[in-house]
C-alpha cells in the first residue's frame, strides 16, 4: 500500500508541531535548574586556553596534505599523447627587432605532463604553500 500525503497534509502535520512545542516550552521554563536538581552543585563551564602555536602548526599540517594534490595535480589529461592539443605551438616573429614569441614557453610544461607548478609564473607562487 502507498501512502500518499499532500503538501497541505505536511504543513498542518508541522503547524501541529509546532504549536504542541510552543505550548510545552511556557510549562517548562517555570523550573528552574536548582529546583529540578536539589543538592546538586551548578554546572559551571571553563573553557581552556587557546594556544596560537599549536593552532597554527595543526593548519599548516593539514594545509599541506590538502594542497599537495591540487599543486601535482597533472592539468592535461592527454600529455605526451597523440591527442594533445598542447603539443602544438604558435610562433610569432615582429618586423620590428623583437625576438619571436611562442606559445611554446607556456604549453611545454602542460604537455610534457607537468602540473601547475610547472608552469612559468605560477609555478613559483605555488611552492610557498605547504605541500
Amino acid at each position: 500500500m502507498v501512502l500518499k500525503t499532500t503538501g497541505a497534509g505536511l504543513l498542518a502535520a508541522l503547524g501541529a508541531a509546532v504549536a504542541v512545542g510552543a505550548a510545552a516550552a511556557p510549562a517548562s521554563a517555570d523550573v528552574s535548574t536548582a529546583e529540578a536538581r536539589p543538592g546538586l552543585p551548578q554546572p559551571t563551564a571553563h573553557l581552556q586556553s587557546t594556544d596560537p602555536g599549536r593552532l597554527v602548526d595543526g593548519t599548516t599540517g593539514a594545509l599541506g596534505y590538502a594542497v599537495a594534490p591540487v599543486k601535482n595535480l597533472r592539468l592535461d589529461p592527454w600529455a605526451q599523447s597523440s591527442a594533445d592539443v598542447f603539443n602544438n605551438g604558435v610562433s610569432v616573429e615582429p618586423d620590428n627587432g623583437v625576438g619571436p614569441v611562442a606559445t611554446s614557453t607556456l604549453t611545454d610544461p602542460l604537455s610534457g605532463g607537468g602540473g601547475a607548478q610547472s608552469l612559468p609564473a605560477v609555478g613559483p607562487l605555488l611552492g610557498v604553500l605547504p605541500g
